[in-house]
């Protein structure tokens, strides 16, 4: 076989021509709760968002390579007719040291947001990931149930039986809390 026509055990879906109503329903739902989230940030939440976006880009890293590049330069006397105003660099260091000072803070409002964000969407994932598992357990129980009337035979699987059953979110937390507080004994 040739490289060309050689892709292994598995190729990709077709593309279909079209989104399900559906999932463009979900897509543009989400845009919308997303701009409605980016709207309800407070003046401070945005201008913060943007000057983290800023320090995040490769143009704060060239103004600061181009900056502090002059700055040593002047100041370590390679350039003539210059006097050096800051020959041991104590300016530029705090100023730096500000700087970061701020930026960090920035990073962290930004970062509290974000994760105020995620949490909410955690929330949402968890409520979808319950309702299945709801709903699946229902579709389990009533084929467990067509199985019967048409005389399937379902004893040599004895897995159905728990699966039948709902999950209590709660007993879940407190099994995994449980084992989370004996492992740090």
């Amino acid at each position: 076989m040739n490289q060309a026509t050689n892709q292994g055990p598995t190729v990709p879906p077709p593309v279909p021509a079209t989104l399900a109503s559906v999932l463009n329903r979900n897509i543009h739902a989400l845009q919308d709760r997303r701009r409605a989230d980016e709207r309800k940030a407070s003046t401070q939440e945005k201008i913060a968002e943007a000057i983290t976006h800023f320090t995040g880009s490769m143009a704060f890293v060239y103004i600061h390579l181009a900056l502090f590049g002059l700055w040593i330069l002047l100041n370590v006397g390679l350039v003539p007719g210059f006097k050096p105003w800051d020959p041991t660099f104590v300016i530029l260091a705090t100023a730096a040291s500000v700087e970061a000072i701020f930026l960090s803070t920035f990073v962290l409002i930004s970062q509290n947001r974000a994760a105020a964000l995620d949490d909410k969407r955690a929330d949402l994932d968890l409520q979808i990931n319950l309702l299945s598992e709801h709903e699946v357990t229902r579709l389990l129980t009533l084929t467990k149930a067509i199985a019967k009337h048409l005389g399937v035979d379902t004893s040599d699987q004895p897995e159905l039986e728990e699966l039948e059953r709902d999950v209590a979110p709660e007993a879940v937390l407190d099994k995994i809390e449980d084992r989370a507080m004996r492992s740090d004994q």
